[in-house]
């Protein structure tokens, strides 16, 4: 079998992974495709719009990519269940974790 060579590697979320399968359709693959949209439909907690909440907490908040995807594919509820997202790689003031919230909040 020959081996693959990645060409690039971005942390996508997952209504955008959603959006890649549908636009590959049903026919693109087999049983582990199927797996996989029926993950993602179960599990999107959000729409189109989980690219631009990503880049807005890297941006007002300077929170890694890879970190802000899982935030967004996860929706945290308190400022208990944020930090532990951002333990051991960044420490933020509960009161910028409460802003946080409030920006998560805005796109429930």
């Amino acid at each position: 079998m020959p081996r693959k060579k990645v060409i690039e590697e971005k942390p996508l979320t997952i209504p955008e992974v959603k959006q890649l399968l549908e636009e590959l359709g049903p026919g693109a693959g087999g049983d582990f495709f199927q797996r996989t949209y029926d993950y993602v439909v179960k599990f999107a907690k959000l729409g189109p719009e989980a690219r631009e909440l990503v880049d807005k907490l890297v941006a007002e908040f300077g929170v890694p990519e890879d970190i802000a995807v899982q935030i967004v594919n996860c929706m945290p509820g308190s400022v208990d269940e944020l930090r532990v997202f951002l333990s051991g790689r960044m420490f933020l003031s509960r009161e910028k974790l409460r802003k946080m919230l409030d920006l998560l909040d805005q796109y429930r």
